[in-house]
């Protein structure tokens, strides 16, 4: 049975400045996954069907449901805070 191992990152604390980028990062996850829906066929639907490859998450990503953006944010979030985790800095040039 498998069983995720995700890198332990609940000691890292973000400086404000990667915490303002979250926003911007999970908005361009909606983009790249978007993307790829749709180059794999995908279209808008009111409901998602696996069979006829509609969702309703082909939006931009300010017309997301709050939970939608949050679940990306997540993302975001967690791989920022890996990115420190591991070692690696990120600085604004």
């Amino acid at each position: 049975m498998y069983k995720p191992k995700p890198i332990d990152t609940g000691a890292v604390e973000l400086p404000q400045e990667l915490i303002d980028l979250t926003e911007q990062l999970a908005e361009n996850v909606h983009e790249n996954w978007a993307a790829g829906r749709i180059a794999d066929g995908w279209t808008y639907g009111e409901k998602r069907d696996d069979e006829k490859r509609t969702t309703p998450c082909l939006v931009p990503y300010a017309e997301l449901t709050e939970e939608e953006r949050e679940y990306d944010r997540h993302t975001a979030l967690q791989t920022l805070k890996m990115i420190l985790a591991l070692g690696y800095t990120i600085e604004k040039k």
